[in-house]
């Protein structure tokens, strides 16, 4: 347990100082090579919705065990070398599941790219982190892009790999990455996916629906150690009023704890693939969206990292 708890704190560590460095090699990446290959041998348009969806179940079942096994493999090698080698490794693969400071770095870029560069560096800064069509988004929009992805993504790239982490290690820790990566390629309701990708995104909601509600009231909680700017209360309040206003039973939940502990309004309608989705909105806007939100949102993001890695140790420690 003492080694396990070790490497769960260091992985965090290393996540805040180093993040995602583009020329380190990741096994998401690895992941997501996986399920291009399958996804090729497996899908083809030709094939009924029935073996679209049975294929896409025996993606799903041989992504998620290849996971476990190299996972675990890598794990079993390492601490027969050695012990410290192995809370090395462990360490590492810890690290390697979680996202707060690429997804900090990332939405950061499009604050900067608005501030010291104007609106088309920030809808281009924008497009790599959202699906949505960013040409026609004014800065409100942009902005507004931004912070909802760090809100959503508190729960789905730090919250929820972090729980699994303390559950089970690397091991399952990988194995949620996995999960995530699948509905993120092929989880679509589009004319090639909707079959073949159905239990990737079920799957994907199960595993993240107890995960995003812990996200989001612990989101709730660090609104308590950030001070002015942050509304504990409201964010609660919108939290239990708006946490449904999505078509995943997952994403608002964070959103609108978010948007509540800002007290801005956030989602509505947007356009994807050139066409208007209508969403309902999230919170009130007690106040206009400003530049400034996706710094604030990111303060939220890390707090709620922090408290939730303290008390996953302190759960561990019992």
């Amino acid at each position: 347990m003492i080694y396990h708890m070790t490497a769960f704190i260091a992985g965090f560590v290393l996540d805040l100082l180093i993040g995602d460095p583009y020329c380190l090699p990741h096994p998401v990446r690895w992941i997501g090579k996986l399920i291009d290959y399958l996804t090729n041998k497996l899908l083809k348009q030709e094939y009924t919705s029935k073996k679209k969806n049975r294929n896409g179940l025996i993606l799903v079942i041989l992504v998620i065990l290849a996971t476990i096994l190299i996972s675990a493999a890598i794990l079993v090698v390492s601490y027969t070398i050695n012990s410290y080698f192995g809370i090395i490794i462990e360490s590492v693969m810890s690290y390697q599941c979680l996202a707060s400071k690429s997804l900090y770095t990332e939405s950061m870029k499009v604050y900067h790219a608005l501030k010291e560069r104007g609106l088309e560096a920030g809808r281009e800064a924008v497009s790599m982190i959202v699906g949505r069509d960013t040409a026609s988004l004014d800065e409100t929009g942009v902005t507004k892009a931004a912070v909802e992805t760090v809100a959503e993504n508190t729960s789905d790239g730090v919250i929820a790999p972090m729980v699994y982490l303390a559950i089970g290690g690397p091991v399952l820790g990988m194995a949620y990455k996995a999960i995530n990566t699948m509905d993120s390629m092929i989880g679509y309701k589009n004319d090639r996916f909707y079959d073949f990708g159905k239990y990737a995104a079920k799957l994907d909601d199960i595993v993240n629906y107890i995960p995003a509600r812990i996200s989001a009231l612990l989101m709730i909680l660090s609104c308590l150690f950030l001070g002015p700017g942050y509304s504990m209360s409201n964010a609660f309040r919108i939290f239990k009023r708006d946490r449904y206003n999505h078509a995943s039973p997952n994403s608002a939940q964070t959103e609108s704890a978010c948007a509540g502990a800002l007290g801005i309004k956030l989602a509505g309608p947007a356009s994807y693939f050139g066409k208007i989705v209508e969403k309902p909105f999230i919170g009130d806007e007690l106040r206009a969206v400003e530049l400034e939100d996706i710094k604030r949102a990111n303060k939220l993001m890390l707090a709620t990292s922090v408290v939730c890695e303290l008390l996953c140790v302190v759960i561990l420690v019992l």
